[in-house]
């Protein structure tokens, strides 16, 4: 055989194998990167979705939090009001006149809650939250738990999920000579800044 005569196909075999095994390789290598990116870029996007999401809560609450905080004063008197409705009011005028006041209580909540502002208001027993409740005083609560709410002395509202006003109760007091709490001792009624989950808008009374 001559010295420039083609090599035979048994000859060019390995290194047309070797080229196809170097291309699939890359092949996998660019498919493993361009899925990186794709995640990195959907990641990026949920991201600026749900930053936007908070930025456009935050600038309503604000927009209306004046509005809102305008609006407790009214709704804290028609309660008033309704709480000392007369046992016996057989007068139809009366009547009449406590429908109306209730249907305008109902109806302000009900504009309160279609706009992002929730009532706090914590039934008998329910556990002290310093992030949503004020206390006022403590008074010994022989049917609630120590740290259980025992009376709501003014009801609280958050809006778009953020502290606008903590309610303001009364709780039962602590048992005397009680272990103190896992938290280690510290004041119950003293809200952790760090457990806060996002901060209140403003919590003046």
């Amino acid at each position: 055989m001559s010295e420039d005569q083609t090599p035979a196909p048994e000859d060019q075999a390995p290194a047309s194998e070797a080229a196809q095994g170097d291309a699939s390789e890359a092949l996998r290598a660019e498919n493993a990167a361009l899925k990186e990116q794709l995640l990195r870029y959907a990641a990026e996007a949920e991201n600026t979705k749900r930053r936007a999401e908070r930025e456009a809560n935050d600038a309503r609450a604000y927009a209306i939090q004046k509005f809102a905080r305008d609006l407790l004063g009214v709704a804290d008197n028609l309660g008033r009001a309704l709480a000392h409705v007369p046992a016996d009011h057989d007068d139809p005028a009366v009547k009449n006149f406590i429908v109306g006041v209730e249907m305008t209580e109902k109806e302000l909540q009900g504009g309160f809650e279609r706009n992002g502002l929730k009532k706090i208001d914590p039934a008998k027993g329910e556990k002290f939250d310093p992030h949503k409740h004020q206390a006022m005083m403590e008074q010994p609560g022989s049917d609630v738990a120590p740290g259980g709410v025992i009376q709501v002395l003014q009801a609280g509202y958050e809006l778009l999920g953020r502290l606008l006003r903590p309610a303001m109760v009364v709780v039962a007091a602590k048992v005397p000579g009680a272990a103190p709490d896992a938290a280690g001792g510290a004041n119950p009624y003293a809200a952790n800044d760090e457990d806060a989950g996002g901060g209140s808008v403003d919590t003046r009374a």
